[in-house]
């Protein structure tokens, strides 16, 4: 039974993983750096320093914990972009050095990749299928037709939904990360019809044509909204602010997937059983999960989402879309690059 080793360090989560062909997670090890709380946001040189004190430490507790050592392995997969190009560095090096050590064959992975296809290490999920990528660098719509190959049906023309929690979560005073902040926030808004009204929020794109997002204007009233406001910011204003911006992402995330869901289902009617998958960090918010979900079902498609833990970066994915580029005969050679971009669409694959 073939087994993978998955490295990620594209941001600010150091990760290891192992993983089986048949689906099996032996180990899945992730530290998510606290460095980054007192800035509101990832430091670069940071990440990459942290990511370098404690990778090491991570593969030989990994190896300990599914009781393996390097030659039961089959392969070494790795992050190899896109992200940020220091914490990169760390990950592609040190892969490198293991494969070279002990004679393993080599697999960069694309991270978006790795999300895109972390479903199908949890589930049955056959191409091709509706790819709703969201993170707090990306947030993308495609047709995943397999591996190696996706179709893009639209993108942000600014700036990534993620980026905007994090944005709301600064002016509100919510702290890093943004998301889990603002969602936590949003709970405790105990009237929804007040928020709305009290602090009404753009939705831009909707109800145009294309599959295409923006976040930028959204970010540009919260801040409006928030330099209105005392200093000191009532909780309960802060709440309703935080239910309305979900309530506003909700709005677009579902417009831009309705348009990308009918061209899906036109240009794949052989199609039996089409899905929609939600995968990224953003994809963890169990309100957006709810509203996608309920949109999936308007449409009579599968609605799929990896489970919460798999949906922030983590290493369990970049082993398991190693595994199936391994299983292909897709393979590196050592002299391959560490990249801070690399659109998913650009990848070469077997579908």
């Amino acid at each position: 039974m073939k087994k993978i080793m998955g490295i990620e360090t594209s941001c600010d989560e150091t990760a290891v993983a192992i993983v089986t062909e048949e689906k099996e997670l032996l180990v899945n090890l992730i530290l998510s750096q606290q460095e980054h709380i007192a800035f509101g946001g990832v430091v670069p040189e940071v990440a990459a320093r942290a990511h370098l004190n404690h990778i090491d430490v991570m593969i030989v507790e990994a190896l300990k914990k599914a009781r393996l050592i390097f030659s039961e392995l089959d392969a070494i997969a790795v992050t190899a972009g896109p992200g940020l190009i220091g914490g990169v560095l760390v990950g592609v090096m040190t892969a490198k050095a293991i494969a070279a050590v002990h004679d393993l064959p080599l697999i960069a992975v694309n991270h978006l990749e790795g999300h895109a296809l972390t479903v199908r290490l949890t589930e049955d999920v056959p191409f091709p299928y509706l790819l709703l990528l969201v993170s707090g660098g990306h947030c993308q719509l495609l047709i995943a037709e397999g591996v190696g190959k996706y179709k893009r049906l639209g993108t942000t023309l600014d700036d990534a939904v993620g980026e905007a929690f994090d944005k709301t979560a600064r002016l509100l005073g919510l702290g890093y990360p943004g998301g889990p902040a603002v969602e936590m926030m949003a709970k405790n808004c105990d009237d929804s019809d007040r928020a709305l009204k009290k602090f009404p929020l753009p939705s831009p794109m909707v109800g145009r044509e294309g599959c295409d997002f923006s976040f930028s204007g959204l970010k540009t009233s919260v801040k409006r909204i928030v330099d209105k406001l005392p200093e000191k910011i009532d909780p309960r204003d802060a709440a309703d602010i935080c239910y309305s911006f979900q309530n506003s992402v909700a709005k677009i995330l579902n417009d831009r997937t309705g348009n990308a869901i009918r061209q899906y289902l036109s240009l794949h009617p052989e199609q039996k059983s089409p899905s929609l998958v939600v995968a990224g960090g953003v994809a963890a918010n169990k309100m957006l999960r709810n509203s996608l979900e309920s949109l999936s079902a308007e449409y009579n498609i599968s609605f799929i989402a990896p489970p919460l833990s798999l949906c922030t970066d983590n290493a369990a994915m970049i082993a398991w879309a190693g595994m199936e580029r391994f299983l292909l005969g897709m393979t590196d050679p050592p002299s391959f690059p560490a990249t801070p971009r690399w659109p998913l669409e650009s990848l070469v694959g077997q579908g």
